[in-house]
């Protein structure tokens, strides 16, 4: 292993991840000094669901895509999104892996399911930025930031999938692009649009309680009509 590799895969990211964390706890505590509104009227008269459980559903609803219409009427839409995001998962396993764990990846099964979830995702990531372009609406709300994470979470992608792969042919160069891509990944970040997962919980807690405490969520279905 060359001086560059070594320092790319261990001074580097541990310098580019406690960035991002004090960044991060620097968010949250300001996130924190914001008191939650109390409501101004009585509880719901539901007996089947209270605060804490609008809560607790609230932020569990990621994993119930048959909940929202969104969701559940585009079910390929909600597939490309799993698949992108545990390929982005995956790739941040595989950062710390490959230098202080490699022998859990450098076997040919897991090389090859790095290779299809790393492949997948990337299709997915490909597929919702040709989206965001050709949709008109889409188009309307999004930004350059938008475009340049996504194109970047993409071209990273597609470095996990060589850095993975890792062909002795290709010697260095895979590794050293993709550890040198996390890095500026992890800098990036805080500070682009992809930090949305930093509010989700805040937010979702919050709305679910406030739903859950007025006794309209979870929403009840509707019943059959004859």
């Amino acid at each position: 292993m060359s001086p560059l590799l070594s320092f790319a895969e261990n001074e580097l990211q541990v310098a580019a991840l406690v960035f991002m964390a004090v960044v991060y706890s620097l968010k949250i505590r300001w996130i924190l000094k914001f008191p939650a509104a109390k409501d101004r009227q009585p509880p719901g008269s539901r007996t089947d669901t209270n605060a804490t459980r609008g809560a607790r559903l609230s932020l569990l609803q990621i994993a119930n895509p048959w909940a929202m219409a969104s969701t559940r009427e585009h079910p390929f839409l909600y597939a490309g999104f799993v698949v992108f995001h545990l390929g982005v998962a995956a790739s941040i396993l595989m950062s710390f892996l490959i230098p202080y764990g490699p022998r859990l990846i450098e076997g040919p099964v897991a090389v090859a399911v790095l290779e299809v979830i790393f492949g997948a995702a990337f299709v997915a990531g490909v597929t919702r930025f040709y989206r965001r372009v050709r949709d008109p609406y889409l188009r309307s709300v999004n930004t350059p930031d938008d475009y340049f994470s996504l194109a970047l979470l993409i071209g990273w992608l597609a470095l996990s999938f060589l850095a993975a792969t890792n062909r002795p042919q290709a010697g260095e160069t895979p590794l050293l692009a993709y550890f040198f891509v996390t890095a500026f990944f992890l800098i990036y970040v805080p500070f682009s649009k992809i930090s949305h997962y930093i509010y989700y919980p805040f937010a979702r807690w919050y709305l679910g309680r406030t739903l859950g405490y007025r006794g309209v969520y979870p929403l009840r279905k509707s019943p059959t009509i004859s």
